[in-house]
């Protein structure tokens, strides 16, 4: 059978199997009203069919109608208790093949046929599998088909295998075995596990990391840690005793407990440790207590000004930007986008237009990796791959006023597990005007500055002790940033006062029983750049140091030490790296079209505002991440594109990450670049680029890290794009004459007036300024408010009161549900 060969390969209903501990799930102090928005034209609608928007409630029901029909030789089940029961995880839009959406984009076709991608939870053999699904086309009719999904894997599979069915079993068998040992507990930690009481606010919890997994051998470390019910500090709060596990057998009755860690010694068994406590030289370790230190509130403090509220944004005529809230199309200031959803991914953006070109045909997420290093067992090897989580299905309701200004619109996040669910308000858009001016210039006899505002597409997505804000921002003069901002609680290594800890080397000691623990955050994206058509090619200018003679110079200057530009096309699929000094420029122009200048029209991609360079991963050939994130090893990667290499990455290469269903690695895999050697090849271009950071905690990141310390960012700036700079046509700005009599200066005040132009009263006549009279002083390009204005409270500070308060289910980033379903209650 064919199908259209697409599909974004997410498993956002997925959890299962990192280092983590059974963290309890955290509360949301708000739910659904968002502040209305003022009204938008309410005929405003796009001119296309969004291809990638979510399937339907309606489209997801009759999927799932379809496959308990059609496929009951599988025996699913709606109700599934663990990984060996046979059941849908989770249906999403297949997103379309770009080879089949062009024509439609180009009106020289009908919009290809919707498909679902099916995850299914399937036992084969006695062993539990993870297989995806191409279901379509839709609506379901007799024409539609449930066909393997493997094209897009370059694995040459569409399953991967569960290590972990039991997912339930593990996390009971591991809060039992804390309890089996309180008496070991209660004396070296003050506290036990209490196995009838996930929420008791003093029971310990675990958190495992596996150490080795391999034809079918899985070893952990397990960990114990405080709750932090109060704060939700739980990743701040881990305990200083260790447990080595063999949970290799499908039969819980036949897991074993290895050996123990305490202080730097290791224990055989469990009854060695009893007896070592036992000794009178036996020394014990301070515990890591929750307390006022961990919380992230101070409702108390009254420091100068704080009695004030903060300035804020308003926009007291409405938005400037046009949004079809059903396409989920969005058009600003010669932009023009569509916004998608992944469970996975969370947020991205198709077709992207600016003043009628083509930019970038998709933009968005594809995996989000933290990387550990320390000296314990925990930290020695601990890291992350959030798409497995779900960072689309953890994106949670922002906050007006405080995630994203009170105006701006909302969106809401649509996904479908064993029935479709929604979370409302998710998604923010909005126009604001930076902190600084566009552009601006002094002369002599006038004074022309612009004010500069951007549109904003913001999402947060929680993984955990993390929250992730991500932005996609447009500017006036066509630049795009992708921006990631992080915040939470860092995720801390225990500190021993007297045992092996190497102050210094991985960390610092930030609490009395605490270090930070150094990590990589390295958070890759895609960009299918389309820069004025699909024939693209990537260029290095560099700006390089040269020495040179002109025969104007001689003869009193032979030689001349200068510099000069160079370019050095890249010809085969490549990773490459931010260049020292900023010695180079990363350009990707289109193969043949000119602006009117006879220059080619580009766009150059460049580190945006944040804390430095955005960063690779630092560790090399990660014996973790084997080869399930090989994106992470470069800043920036340059490839080909082809339908069937349609992700960097896949959630399910958290669990199978020495033989990932995506090798990043056999994608980048050195094919030319250059359309003259390849009759094939039409010049399509895709780069993945890296944001993150190498994230150093200290004391400042208690008790959480700050967004501004944590912020990265690359722009897509325009080169040579357009003719000239186009943010003229729709920046607002003043051009203020000045007095040239007496230097540079205001123009002297009238009589009784003060120099102040906010306070100055002026004329209709002298705002916008009379053309043909050289008395003009002042002249506005673009509107003003020449009245006041009247705002309603809920414009400033909107009312938080009348949130029904609910229960967010957070990612605990342990062995829980989220691989198999919703967490369970």
């Amino acid at each position: 059978m064919h199908y259209p060969q697409r599909l974004v390969a997410i498993v956002s209903s997925l959890a299962v199997f990192v280092t983590l501990a059974l963290f309890l799930i955290s509360s949301w102090p708000f739910s659904s009203q968002a502040s209305p928005a003022p009204a938008k034209e309410a005929t405003f609608t796009a001119a296309k069919t969004n291809l990638w928007v979510e399937l339907t409630d309606s489209e997801a029901t009759q999927v799932y109608s379809f496959l308990y029909d059609e496929a009951r030789n599988l025996n699913l089940t709606k109700d599934p208790r663990n990984g060996y029961d046979n059941y849908v995880m989770y249906t999403e839009l297949l997103r379309p093949n770009k080879t089949d959406v062009l024509p439609y984009l180009s009106d020289e076709a009908a919009p290809p046929p919707r498909y679902a991608r099916v995850a299914l939870s399937q036992t084969v053999n006695g062993e539990a599998y993870i297989m995806y699904y191409a279901v379509g086309p839709l609506p379901i009719s007799d024409k539609t088909t449930m066909q393997p999904l493997d094209y897009c894997y370059n694995a040459g599979r569409n399953w991967v295998k569960n290590p972990v069915p039991s997912f339930m079993e593990f996390q009971e068998w591991g809060l039992k075995l804390s309890a089996n040992v309180s008496d070991i507990t209660l004396q070296l930690l003050g506290a036990a596990a209490n196995p009838a009481d996930a929420d008791d606010p003093e029971g310990l919890l675990v958190s495992t990391r596996p150490v080795w997994i391999e034809d079918g051998t899985i070893i952990h470390w397990m960990q114990l840690y405080r709750p932090g019910i109060k704060s939700n500090a739980r990743s701040i709060l881990p305990q200083g005793l260790y447990v080595k596990l063999n949970t290799s057998s499908t039969n819980s009755g036949e897991w074993k407990t290895l050996e123990w860690y305490y202080n730097g010694i290791f224990y055989e068994t469990t009854d060695d440790l009893r007896a070592a406590i036992k000794q009178p030289d036996f020394e014990l370790l301070p515990m890591n207590l929750d307390g006022p230190w961990t919380d992230m509130e101070d409702f108390e403090a009254s420091p100068p000004g704080r009695e004030l509220p903060p300035p804020v944004m308003v926009q007291p005529q409405g938005a400037r930007y046009r949004l079809d809230k059903d396409a989920r199309f969005v058009s600003w200031m010669g932009f023009e986008f569509y916004v998608s959803t992944s469970q996975s991914t969370g947020v991205s953006l198709f077709d992207i237009k600016f003043k009628g070109d083509s930019v970038i045909y998709e933009l968005g997420m594809q995996e989000a990796m933290a990387h550990y290093a320390g000296d314990d067992p925990t930290q020695g090897g601990q890291e992350f791959l959030d798409t497995f989580f779900g960072m689309g299905k953890m994106m949670f309701e922002l906050v007006p006023g405080y995630d994203c200004p009170a105006y701006a619109d909302f969106l809401s996040m649509n996904y479908h597990e064993t029935k479709s669910q929604t979370t409302p308000n998710s998604i923010c858009i909005f126009e604001y005007t930076a902190d600084h001016a566009l552009q601006r210039h002094t002369s002599r006899l006038h004074l022309s500055i612009s004010k500069s505002t951007n549109l904003i597409v913001r999402f947060v997505s929680t993984v955990g002790n993390y929250d992730y804000t991500i932005d996609y921002l447009f500017f006036l003069d066509g630049t795009i940033e992708v921006k990631v901002r992080a915040s939470g609680f860092i995720f801390a290594a225990f500190y021993p006062p007297q045992g092996p800890k190497s102050e210094g080397r991985y960390g610092y000691r930030i609490h009395d029983a605490i270090s930070s623990s150094m990590h990589d955050h390295v958070i890759n994206f895609k960009a299918d750049f389309d820069i004025a058509g699909v024939a693209n090619d990537f260029q290095r200018l560099g700006i390089e140091p040269m020495t040179t003679s002109y025969s104007w110079d001689k003869p009193e200057v032979p030689q001349r030490n200068t510099m000069h530009l160079v370019e050095y096309p890249l010809e085969k699929e490549s990773g490459i790296d931010w260049p020292k000094n900023s010695g180079q420029m990363y350009l990707i122009y289109h193969a043949d079209k000119l602006n009117a200048w006879g220059e080619r029209r580009g766009y150059r991609i460049t580190p945006g505002t944040g804390m430095g360079s955005p960063p690779h991963l630092t560790i090399l050939n990660s014996t973790t991440l084997g080869n399930a994130a090989r994106w992470a090893e470069k800043d920036l990667w340059v490839l080909r594109r082809k339908d069937t290499e349609q992700k960097a990455a896949d959630p399910l290469n958290f669990i199978s990450p020495l033989d990932p269903i995506v090798d990043f690695a056999k994608m980048a895999d050195r094919e030319t670049l250059l359309t003259s050697e390849d009759k094939d090849y039409d010049g399509d271009l895709v780069v993945y680029f890296n944001l993150g950071a190498h994230h150093v905690a200290h004391t400042g990141d208690i008790p959480n890290t700050l967004m501004h310390t944590s912020a990265s960012s690359v722009m897509f700036v325009p080169h040579n794009f357009n003719d000239r700079d186009p943010s003229r046509e729709t920046v607002n700005g003043v051009r203020l004459n000045l007095d040239g009599k007496n230097g540079p200066g205001w123009i002297a005040p009238k009589s009784g007036e003060t120099g102040d132009l906010r306070s100055r009263v002026v004329s209709e006549k002298e705002k916008r300024g009379d053309v043909g009279t050289s008395k003009t002083k002042i002249r506005y390009f673009g509107a003003t408010y020449d009245e006041g204005v009247t705002l309603d409270k809920e414009a400033l500070e909107p009312g938080l009161k009348g949130y029904d308060s609910r229960e967010n289910r957070v990612s605990d980033l342990s062995w829980n549900a989220a691989l198999f379903g919703p967490a369970r209650d």
